[in-house]
């Protein structure tokens, strides 16, 4: 048996530690997108950052995206959040689940996990969820469209897993729970273990004793999604010159049908629809650094000076907010939804920030300080590590 860390302390486990000694190109290699993986003890002393009580604190936030998963006589219930501390501690002893996604936006220590998966760019890594169950507890067997890693922060849970292909959903359910469900394969994870799994695997976790998982999720937009937001993207991005005209229009005894050539010329206006590789680049840019509709940024209560920011700067450093997304493609970055041009000689700085989401105390020149003052403002980075 795997011999387990029972340290005070939670430390994020640096790469070797998560992946249990395989490389991150291994794993791409040999597991991502393609089969199970079970480390055990990879991600220990997780209680030492969120328990029970903290979790359901978050949960009556109202702030935070919370969800209640209830199975009674065969029956799945879903209530959203926020939550009352009273209806919370009413709830039974077993057969039911509490959910609260994006802890990362909630918890500097549970940001810091989620980064500790930037094996995979921070345009794929989604949000940490964590769940508390007591004994019976889960959301039933299911499936995702994404990655996902599983950590066992607290109790044993028992995690069952099939490789089908039937992915028939029940219907009229308030979940996505498979109609049919053949187990393959089954895990009891302790205390620090993590099951990876790909996307579209059927799963069933039930827990064992009072338990809480961590879930690593992964960002898999639709085609349907991007084709969308790009059309919109394009709406208010395209500038075309033209109305129609007819000046050639002839009478009809048939005032009800579109005539052949106005339908033509108003086709031809559409034809006129055009963008180039450097239109997606920016809009792939601009949507996949874009917050999620429910975050906000919070511009600081008592903001220091510009002066004042220069020098702590110089000491201190910064770090982007656990809410900022900054990206880079091409010569663009993209922070938070915005594109900025680097100036000549700042692009190295400014993709140290984007990869580490950090930068060191120092003395940078009046450009890029101007620059990072107009994001401390906003509410986009802090100073300090």
């Amino acid at each position: 048996m795997t011999k387990r860390n029972h340290a005070a302390h939670f430390a994020v486990p640096d790469l070797k530690a998560l992946l249990g000694g395989m490389s991150p190109t291994r794993f791409f290699r040999e597991y991502w997108h393609k089969k199970p993986l079970m480390i055990r003890n990879a991600v220990p002393n997780l209680e030492q950052v969120l328990d029970r009580a903290g979790l359901m604190e978050l949960a009556c936030r109202e702030e935070a995206e919370g969800r209640m998963v209830r199975h009674v006589r065969d029956n799945w219930q879903v209530r959203h959040g926020p939550f009352t501390a009273a209806e919370l501690a009413a709830l039974p002893k077993r057969d039911w689940s509490v959910l609260v996604s994006g802890v990362n936006l909630l918890n500097p220590q549970g940001d810091a996990l989620l980064n500790a998966f930037n094996f995979a760019p921070y345009a794929r890594l989604d949000d940490l969820m964590v769940s508390f169950a007591p004994p019976g507890g889960g959301v039933g067997p299911h499936f995702d469209s994404y990655d996902v890693f599983l950590i066992q922060g607290l109790g044993r849970r028992r995690w069952e897993i099939s490789a089908q292909d039937d992915l028939e959903l029940i219907d009229d359910c308030p979940l996505r729970i498979l109609k049919r469900f053949r187990v393959d394969q089954s895990w009891e994870l302790e205390p620090g273990d993590m099951l990876y799994l790909p996307p579209q695997y059927a799963h069933n976790g039930v827990a064992l004793t009072d338990c809480m998982t961590w879930s690593i999720g992964f960002r898999t937009p639709t085609t349907q999604e991007m084709a969308t937001q790009f059309l919109i993207y394009l709406q208010d991005n395209l500038c075309l010159d033209g109305v129609y005209a007819d000046p050639d229009l002839s009478y009809s005894r048939h005032p009800g049908r579109i005539p052949d050539a106005m339908a033509s010329g108003l086709k031809d206006m559409i034809r006129k629809i055009r963008w180039t590789d450097a239109d997606m680049d920016d809009f792939i840019g601009r949507y996949l650094s874009e917050p999620k509709p429910h975050v906000f940024f919070d511009p600081p209560e008592r903001p220091a000076g510009a002066a004042v920011f220069r020098r702590r700067l110089q000491a201190k450093g910064l770090r982007l907010d656990a809410r900022s997304l900054m990206l880079y493609l091409g010569k663009f970055f993209y922070v938070n939804g915005e594109r900025v041009a680097a100036e000549p000689g700042l692009a190295p700085l400014l993709r140290q920030l984007a990869d580490r989401r950090a930068l060191p105390a120092g003395d940078y020149d009046e450009a890029l300080t101007s620059r990072l003052y107009d994001w401390y403002l906003n509410g986009y980075l802090v100073l300090g590590h």
